[in-house]
């Protein structure tokens, strides 16, 4: 088993451990004052999940020079604006874990038939605390494939949960509901997903999809602008969006982001709004990949 792949186990592992002693300390009566039988355990876990994080960011980290940015077709039609750009720092979401050094993430800013846009709904400090995907205006926008491709992961079982963009849902996101998931792997992390081998070592992730969206599974071979699914809001999302990244593998756990650029657009900066026209590469589903 190579580091890259062990070295995420081991730190599921060892939160694991973590959360056994914690619920040891309570429905337990071992001999001994606290500090022998959960403290020390837990520090000692905690130096080793330390070890870890840092083995993992290693392990994850580009190996000598960055590849030249591969080209491919944007995900999605219509106007959007970008977050998390690696147009702006790298790695784009302050780790290399995960395959997300060069990933970015983009929510939809359509505009209305009066000329103006529909806005997203704001952070807010207290209330409301959740809202609704329906309130967004990327929840289920089309997601396209990028280039002609085989499907090699597929999965969009896991539920879209309600939004996260308030300070006490960002706490539960940051302090309780990210580290369970990532107790539990990468594919908790980015919820229902879509990854594409397109040849030549590169793999294009499309995460958060849509439960239920997927137009496609596993082994079927793509084109360029067919219709793969919907953006959505699973795993470790405060709002929908559709995060999107290229790697040089197809497992996120183990493979290193490999830099992107979507002909026509580039690579947007954070903030920056782009536009993509509608395509029309029909899917086997007979419908026609394009903006909602």
């Amino acid at each position: 088993m190579s580091v890259r792949t062990a070295v995420p186990i081991a730190m599921r592992l060892s939160w694991l451990v973590l959360f056994a002693l914690m619920i040891s300390e309570f429905v337990t009566d071992l001999p001994g004052p606290g500090w022998a039988t959960t403290l020390l355990p837990a520090a000692v876990v905690f130096a080793l999940m330390a070890a870890t994080m840092a083995l993992q960011v290693r392990a994850a980290s580009p190996q000598g020079e960055p590849r030249p940015p591969v080209e491919v077709d944007p995900p999605v039609t219509g106007r959007w604006t970008a977050l998390n750009s690696p147009a702006d720092k790298v790695p784009s979401h302050g780790t290399h874990v995960y395959g997300q050094t060069y990933a970015i993430d983009i929510v939809a800013d359509p505009e209305t038939e009066e000329g103006g846009t529909r806005a997203r709904p704001p952070f807010r400090l207290l209330w409301p605390v959740v809202r609704r995907n329906r309130a967004f205006p990327a929840f289920g926008a089309p997601l396209l494939a990028v280039g002609d491709a085989t499907v090699v992961r597929a999965s969009d079982g896991q539920r879209d949960h309600l939004s996260r963009n308030s300070l006490p849902a960002l706490a539960y996101l940051m302090l309780i509901e990210g580290n369970v998931r990532s107790t539990l792997g990468a594919h908790r992390i980015i919820g229902n997903h879509v990854i594409l081998d397109l040849g030549e070592g590169t793999f294009a992730a499309y995460a958060h999809v849509q439960r239920g969206s997927l137009q496609v599974k596993a082994g079927d071979t793509v084109r360029a602008g067919q219709r793969l699914g919907r953006v959505g809001n699973s795993g470790n999302t405060t709002e929908p969006h559709l995060h999107f990244q290229l790697m040089d593998g197809p497992d996120p756990d183990s493979a290193r982001g490999v830099p992107f650029t979507w002909r026509g657009v580039g690579v947007p900066a954070n903030g920056k709004t782009f536009t993509v026209e509608e395509r029309t590469a029909p899917d086997r589903a007979g419908d026609v990949g394009g903006a909602r």
